[in-house]
């Protein structure tokens, strides 16, 4: 399991309601859309990338990748992404991770499968900043049977889903911007105006 090879899924499914109901992967952050800045991030990363989208199916696949709708209906949350990316993996391993945190670490999966394999836990999570970054995880794909279980029985909480799970919570407080998200539109505008340019030096630097 030490050279198991991940798949990985950016979470682009969701209804974006805080950014005024639109699809927050395809906003455009310095010219570029969100979850192209996560493909460049991710993809060297992964053996496999997939992208979870619930709408605008075409625009998504124009990036190159195989594009999977959540199996469950109504947006039922990240959770839900999750699990139709497990049903969808080729790989024993799967990495999530959200779609509008454009500068995520280049070492992200690196460590979460250290921090895992060597546990022996389900999930590796992040944490940074003090505070829990549960999207972003790395877990077993066995675990399907679990989530689909959970999900059956009307958990959409992905907290509550990982407290039932053996897991492992790994420091990234060296890169804490690296998780910044971007939750509305006048935060993606003033990022894009005044900070893109310093946030990726920022946490290019701390990889290197």
């Amino acid at each position: 399991m030490n050279d198991a090879p991940i798949s990985g899924v950016i979470l682009a499914g969701g209804l974006g309601r805080r950014m005024g109901n639109v699809d927050k992967g395809l906003q455009l952050l310095a010219d570029k859309p969100l979850v192209r800045w996560v493909i460049e991030r991710l993809a060297p990363q992964v053996d496999e990338l997939l992208i979870n989208a619930n709408r605008n199916a075409s625009h998504y696949a124009n990036f190159g990748y195989p594009v999977i709708a959540d199996e469950i209906s109504g947006f039922a949350g990240p959770l839900a992404g999750v699990h139709a990316a497990l049903s969808r993996s080729a790989h024993p391993l799967l990495l999530s991770v959200p779609c509008d945190s454009p500068f995520l670490p280049t070492d992200l999966v690196a460590r979460l499968r250290t921090a895992m394999l060597s546990s022996g836990a389900d999930l590796a999570t992040v944490r940074s900043g003090g505070r829990a970054q549960p999207v972003f995880s790395l877990c077993r794909c066995e675990l399907l049977p679990h989530l689909t279980d959970f999900l059956a029985r009307g958990g959409r909480k992905i907290d509550s889903w990982h407290g039932m799970l053996e897991r492992v919570e790994v420091p990234f407080d060296d890169q804490v911007d690296a998780f910044r998200n971007i939750n509305d539109a006048a935060e993606l505008s003033e990022l894009g105006r005044h900070h893109c340019r310093h946030f990726l030096h920022k946490t290019a630097d701390s990889t290197e």
